[in-house]
């Protein structure tokens, strides 16, 4: 599965005549994901433009109404000469934060070169795809889910590399959440397996993902692979996982992805970064292509005649129910905060209660 890749794409910045062919191709297939930036800065200029365009109107009326009467000319000069100034300030205020809002969202230019870099590689380049259908830990969740600059293989072996984005919550509470990640698709059905990173964990030793797993599906594995990272399995399926995770593919893992987290789940393999790569770097993409070429070849060798033993049969590459997905727990973390919480809410109200009987 190895495979020799160009970079050089990613070290040379495109002409103005190849960005440019870029943005006429993808314009031209009406692909909202190369529009959705654009778009939002017209938005965004036109809104602001109009929203400043009111308050100089109104702040004009005010003053004139107030100062004008009393016959203070001065005052008058003033409100002709700051007011314009102002919403032209505020105008070329919107503009800045609009350019950097384009810049953020990848840029045409930035998209080009990316473009490039898929051609010269046999994958495909999107810049922006909603809610793609993968079964990992972090996706599914929440609402507003995309893909971002990610890659495709355009033939052979399905491979995914981008960054992914959700958001949760409403109002005040709500967040955006940001992943890198990597999806390789395998040949057999596994049962779900996940190895938390223990190099991205939190202060205490909690995970990063987004989902809980409970203790009881831990699994020690031998020498010092428990100090990269922590294996879940599913209860009964402990041989399983110790037929998939060969010492050979425990060393490769930490060697290449100890700082990830890696995800086995239905037939597929997934790694995620807690942070998002670096689109245009071509140290990132080295390091997830030897990833590839070593865990995701290792992988694929390992499970390339795995049978689940309560299914029976080879031909049906099928997990029976009680492998296909860790169970899921529940954050001590979250526990102890809505024990604080609705400590300090009872709290008053006892002792308001309490004063009802005191003589």
């Amino acid at each position: 599965m190895k495979r020799t890749i160009d970079y050089t794409p990613l070290l040379t910045k495109p002409s103005k005549e190849e960005v440019a062919a870029y943005r006429t191709r993808a314009t031209a297939t009406s692909r909202p994901s190369a529009s959705v930036g654009a778009g939002t800065v017209v938005l965004f200029i036109a809104a602001g433009s109009v929203f400043f365009a009111v308050i100089g109107s109104v702040a004009v009326l005010i003053f004139g109404l107030v100062l004008l009467p009393s016959g203070d000319a001065a005052a008058g000069s003033v409100i002709a000469a700051v007011v314009p100034l102002g919403i032209i300030l505020g105008i070329a205020a919107i503009l800045i934060v609009s350019a950097r809002i384009a810049s953020r969202s990848g840029g045409w230019e930035l998209w080009a070169r990316l473009d490039k870099f898929a051609t010269a590689n046999g994958m495909i380049f999107s810049p922006r795809d909603p809610n793609p259908q993968y079964p990992g830990a972090i996706f599914n969740i929440g609402d507003s889910r995309r893909a971002l600059n990610h890659f495709r293989s355009a033939s052979d072996r399905y491979l995914d590399i981008g960054n992914y984005s959700y958001s949760t919550g409403s109002g005040k509470s709500r967040s955006s959440h940001s992943w890198g990640f990597m999806a390789l698709h395998l040949d057999r059905k596994l049962p779900n397996m996940v190895l938390d990173s223990k190099a991205n964990n939190g202060l205490f030793g909690g995970t990063n993902l987004p989902a809980i797993f409970t203790k009881d599906q831990l699994l020690s594995l031998e020498g010092n692979f428990d100090e990269f990272f922590r294996l879940y399995c599913p209860k009964q399926y402990e041989r399983d996982a110790l037929y998939v995770f060969t010492p050979d593919l425990m060393a490769l893992l930490i060697d290449n992805a100890a700082p990830f987290d890696v995800e086995i789940v239905d037939d597929w393999l997934f790694v995620y970064s807690a942070a998002p790569f670096e689109s245009a770097d071509p140290a990132v993409y080295q390091r997830l292509f030897r990833i590839v070429d070593t865990v995701g070849s290792k992988a694929l060798a390992q499970t390339e005649r795995y049978t689940d033993e309560r299914v029976g049969e080879f031909a049906m590459n099928f997990v029976a129910p009680q492998g296909q997905r860790l169970t899921r727990g529940v954050s001590v973390g979250a526990i102890v905060l809505t024990i604080v919480i609705a400590a300090f809410w009872i709290a008053p109200n006892l002792l308001a209660f309490g004063e009802l009987f005191r003589p």
